[in-house]
């Protein structure tokens, strides 16, 4: 039963059961079951597939920004503090200024954190025309895209493992990460 199960791992002790009868083995299906159970078996399981949402058309060299809060690009720029914990930064910046809007750091932020962020800075600058970001699941979840797609912002989803095309939004994690997380040590 080991070797069936080291040599087909898909096989549930179902099947093993069967090719184990078919050998003449005989063992009824509980016994295998038992013993399936008993040496800590189990079927792997299936990976889920990620939801892919962009393509190359919505690079920022192809949609680029004409004017100040046209186009803005947001993504996670990732952190530890001097005890190990991660720090996630959520950073928003226009493209045309290339000006950064938002820095808004936290052990974990979410949905609801990332609209509570979204509301202040609409409140303070405008609405852009669109939001460009890459596939990560924060920036992708229903909820985020349904509230956007309320005010009227559209979003541009990049190809994803097309990190370039979110050229704008990479090139200031460059910079913050050089200039500003490599020279300080955070404590909390």
């Amino acid at each position: 039963m080991l070797h069936l199960a080291r040599l087909r791992p898909p096989f549930g002790y179902r099947r093993v059961a069967k090719l184990l009868q078919a050998e003449a083995w005989n063992a009824s299906e509980t016994r295998i079951y038992r013993l399936w159970r008993q040496e800590g078996l189990k079927v792997p399981q299936k990976r889920r597939k990620r939801r892919r949402l962009g393509n190359s058309q919505n690079a920022c060299d192809k949609l680029q920004a004409t004017r100040p809060n046209d186009v803005w690009c947001w993504d996670f720029v990732f952190d530890r503090t001097h005890s190990g914990s991660q720090l996630k930064w959520l950073t928003i910046v226009d493209e045309f200024t290339r000006e950064c809007l938002t820095l808004k750091v936290d052990r974990s932020i979410d949905s609801e954190s990332i609209i509570d962020t979204l509301i202040d800075l609409i409140a303070k600058r405008g609405a852009p025309n669109k939001i460009r970001s890459d596939n990560g699941p924060e920036l992708t979840s229903k909820r985020i895209r349904r509230w956007l797609k309320g005010i009227d912002i559209n979003t541009l989803y990049i190809e994803p493992g097309c990190p370039w095309e979110n050229g704008y939004a990479e090139s200031f994690h460059r910079c913050f990460r050089d200039e500003f997380l490599a020279m300080e040590e955070f404590e909390n």
